[in-house]
């Protein structure tokens, strides 16, 4: 047995619940202000915070995965886009606390959001994924999902122009 798979034991994934909004916030500021996985550098108040998570509450399409007593991370999906004729494609989010990356967290969360999204009836679910972000690309590949574009310079950040990774996984 591995040192990753042992720690990977650790990691417990829950159904997010109003509680976990300070961490989960805590953990998209840290992402905010150092990474380009979010194309925005407004941080998020509380009262944003819980009103982001409480919409994803309310679908029940939020997880977080509890380690060594603290939310290590979290994980979302929602719509894609908001017109009807997308309403069975959804969209994916994964965040890991920083220090904690590579024990087998993201893995555990995107194990249980699938699972979830497939057992909605959701048909797609869709990673748009910074083109840089190897990381992520990697996770997502190991979960079965195929790139299917990049679209350049479509976003910035950091001054500098950023590119779009689309991928996509058939849920059903």
């Amino acid at each position: 047995m591995n040192l990753i798979y042992k720690k990977a034991q650790a990691v417990t994934v829950r159904a997010a619940h109003p509680g976990d909004a300070e961490a989960v916030r805590a953990i998209r500021n840290h992402a905010i202000e150092h990474s380009t996985a979010l194309w925005t550098q407004t941080q998020q108040s509380p009262a944003e915070g819980a009103a982001w998570l409480a919409a994803h509450l309310d679908r029940g399409s939020a997880f977080v995965a509890e380690a060594d007593g603290e939310v290590a991370g979290f994980a979302v999906y929602g719509p894609w886009r908001e017109l009807e004729g997308y309403r069975h494609t959804v969209e994916n989010s994964v965040y890991v606390r920083e220090g904690r990356h590579g024990l087998g967290i993201g893995s555990a969360l995107m194990t249980d959001l699938i699972s979830a999204a497939r057992q909605a009836g959701h048909h797609v679910m869709i990673a748009d994924i910074e083109a840089g972000n190897s990381g992520s690309i990697r996770l997502h590949e190991r979960f079965g999902f195929r790139h299917v574009g990049t679209v350049p310079e479509v976003g910035t950040k950091f001054g500098r122009w950023l590119d779009l990774t689309i991928m996509r996984l058939p849920l059903t």
